[in-house]
């Protein structure tokens, strides 16, 4: 199973062509792409035009949902940002560390195009999707 990041459907509704979106779009076609609560706010936030949102819309209702908020999951990602803090990293976006330790948790690989899931992938074994 996959999780792509906000970065991947940023390009994906932009329509931009790229070794990443081929990777999204072969994950679509064999239904293996997960989504959670925070990337569907961050991606459907975006569109100013309501047709272009109600089609968003309908691509994430179609997704494998897996719920993540919660003090527990929220607790998890907390403790993953703090240790990289020690480490004297700091994630530009929260919401990266949340995401991050959603797919760490759950096994899942993630498909990103964000420098910040780097260090996550490098200390604290978060799987990413390798694309060429």
């Amino acid at each position: 199973m996959i999780v792509a990041d906000t970065s991947i459907w940023i390009d994906f509704f932009k329509g931009v062509v790229s070794p990443r979106i081929d990777a999204l779009v072969a994950g679509l076609k064999a239904r293996q792409v997960a989504v959670t609560d925070i990337i569907i706010v961050e991606v459907l936030q975006g569109f100013r035009d309501d047709s272009e949102y109600a089609v968003a819309q309908k691509i994430m209702d179609g997704l494998i949902y897996r719920p993540f908020w919660g003090k527990r999951n929220m607790e998890r990602a907390a403790s993953n940002y703090r240790f990289l803090r020690k480490k004297g990293i700091t994630i530009r976006k929260p919401n990266d560390v949340v995401i991050g330790t959603f797919c760490i948790e759950n096994a899942y690989q993630l498909l990103h195009h964000d420098q910040d899931f780097e260090p996550m992938e490098k200390f604290l074994g978060l799987q990413v999707v390798v694309v060429n």
